[in-house]
């Protein structure tokens, strides 16, 4: 359930601060007010697509917060994510800056828009000003049986079997036509590959050659550096090793007199013993360094291979084995593509996966297309339609990803036995009569707490009006429902009544919203009654239809007023 609704420089409005109610609730005010807008605000929290012409002029940013009450299927989908917050509370936020950029936050957590909607699905049914005229779109009826038969989950896989048959069928196709760029493209991978396949060039092999072939290119040098070295340090006369031990012995009868120069004399003896260990290894280096021509060779030829395949087939040495690989995974594609069995068993697996999905799906609508029918009449029959007899016809279609099937509502009117298309036979106003039937139906079968209506009661009046207030009213007492309207006598019927204005204020025109009373919601059903002129007549007549609601309004808070105008 909606719990609250904070808005600041969204638009018109400056800054909002709505809390909502159980029951039905309605937003009401003049044409131009601005009460869509609040409805545009929270389906942009609610995951809507968003751009900086939502910032108020002259703001750095919109900064839109909507507080719902979960419920444990939503709370372990959120500590599953590790976007929990205050048990049994959700809170979800939006914020916009002015050069289009947006930012979601779940419970204080930064996420994607993508959860936003996932979130959404769990707690809000919108209807909005134009879903009566899509009615006339076939998607749109499907879509409608589809949520009525409570088949989502299905779709999803249905779409992706479709999508995988269709790849089978291409890929059989291509391969039964003997496509000709794939045979050329697997026969020149074929050679290349046993090119490089008799080259054996090893992942490491490269730098190893190039280390091996330096190292005995330069041998004697080597053992020549290495070995002079050693005998300047300790084989040849005057000998560094000996010089220091030299040295040390003098010194360290001195530094018995003064033991200031133990520490430089400790240091010279540590020196001596490395010079010693160092001529060691140089000597070892040099005897056991192997100067081998024919080794050498032998390196130097395989080097020279390695840069021929290297420009054979344009590729840098050290790249070789990895591109070997690729083409290894290639050509096993293409090895697969032509094999005409394996791809028309894949093709008739798909097609059977396809079949059952579709033909379950198909199933469930024919089973539902009975229930909706007789709850989209009844409804029609109280909405003023008495006698007409809503239809849903289903027949088989060439396969898609939504299935095997194409759905069309109807109308069966008097004197008539065959149904017709409804935007054909059904007037403005009965198009909306039966948009909000077929809105309220598919409720009943949607779990979602909060159901929103946005102007879905446009081109009726009148009887038909009280009709749909009391409809309101009584979805408000199984779950929450906000709803704009035009019409006073579905505002009468509303647990909760907020009015929206466009008030003038230092930085232009804003909208605000505030919470009506049973004394202020007279006077704005009054003005919906009686237009400009509200007389007595009209406040008499708008007592007369809140008393006939049988309301008992639970207090109400909301508060929304133009911000200080910057200095």
């Amino acid at each position: 359930m909606l719990q609250s609704l904070r808005l600041q420089d969204f638009v018109i409005v400056e800054r909002a601060d709505i809390d909502f109610a159980p029951g039905f609730s309605v937003l009401t005010g003049e044409t131009g007010a601005g009460k869509s807008i609040l409805l545009d605000a929270l389906g942009l929290i609610l995951g809507g697509r968003a751009d900086a012409g939502v910032v108020r002029e002259g703001r750095a940013r919109a900064d839109l917060t909507a507080s719902f009450r979960s419920h444990p299927r939503l709370d372990a989908w959120l500590v599953e994510r590790e976007l929990s917050g205050d048990p049994g509370t959700v809170l979800l936020r939006r914020v916009i800056d002015a050069d289009g950029r947006s930012r979601a936050l779940v419970n204080g957590q930064p996420t994607t828009i993508a959860v936003l909607r996932e979130i959404s699905d769990c707690l809000v049914d919108v209807h909005g000003q134009h879903a009566a005229q899509s009615l006339a779109r076939p998607s749109a009826q499907r879509q409608l049986l589809d949520a009525c038969a409570g088949v989502q989950p299905e779709l999803g896989a249905l779409s992706e079997a479709y999508e995988r048959g269709q790849a089978a069928r291409r890929s059989l196709e291509l391969a039964q036509a003997g496509d000709r760029a794939s045979k050329l493209e697997y026969e020149r991978l074929l050679w290349q590959v046993s090119e490089l396949d008799g080259l054996k060039l090893g992942p490491q092999e490269w730098d190893e050659l190039n280390a091996a072939q330096r190292r005995l290119a330069h041998a004697a040098s080597l053992a020549e550096g290495a070995q002079a070295a050693a005998d300047a340090l300790s084989g040849a006369d005057d000998a560094l090793t000996d010089r220091l031990r030299t040295i040390s012995n003098r010194l360290r009868s001195l530094a018995q007199i003064d033991s200031r120069l133990q520490e430089p004399l400790d240091l010279l003896e540590s020196a001596a013993i490395q010079a010693e260990e160092a001529a060691s290894s140089f000597a070892q280096y040099a005897d056991r360094l192997d100067i081998d021509p024919e080794r050498l060779a032998e390196i130097e030829q395989r080097i020279g291979a390695v840069f021929s395949a290297s420009r054979k087939f344009r590729l840098a040495p050290e790249s070789i084995p990895g591109a070997l690989d690729s083409m290894r995974v290639r050509l096993t594609e293409l090895e697969r593509a032509q094999d005409i069995g394996a791809l028309e068993r894949q093709v008739l697996e798909t097609q059977t996966r396809f079949d059952e999905l579709a033909s379950a799906v198909s199933l469930r609508r024919k089973s539902c297309a009975d229930r909706f029918e007789r709850g989209v009449t009844e409804l029609l029959a109280q909405l003023g339609m008495a006698g007409a007899q809503f239809t849903v016809g289903i027949e088989t279609a060439p396969p898609g990803p939504s299935g095997i099937d194409t759905v069309e509502f109807g109308i069966v009117q008097h004197g008539s036995r065959v149904p017709r298309p409804i935007a054909k036979v059904a007037s403005g106003g009965e198009l909306s009569r039966i948009g909000l039937a077929i809105a309220v139906m598919a409720a009943q079968d949607n779990p979602v707490p909060t159901l929103i209506f946005d102007e879905a009661d446009a081109g009726v009046g009148g009887a038909v009006a009280e009709v749909i207030g009391a409809m309101m009213r009584r979805l408000g007492s199984e779950r929450q429902v906000l709803c704009v309207t035009h019409l006073p006598q579905v505002a009468a019927c509303a647990h909760q009544h907020f009015k929206v204005r466009l008030e003038p204020s230092a930085a232009g025109s804003v909208s605000t919203v505030s919470g009506l009373d049973r004394s202020s919601r007279v006077e704005e059903i009054a003005r919906m009654l009686g237009g400009v002129a509200i007389t007595a007549t009209t406040r008499r007549h708008a007592r007369e239809m809140l008393a006939q609601s049988g309301q008992d309004l639970p207090a109400i808070r909301a508060s929304a007023s133009p911000a200080p105008a910057a200095r």
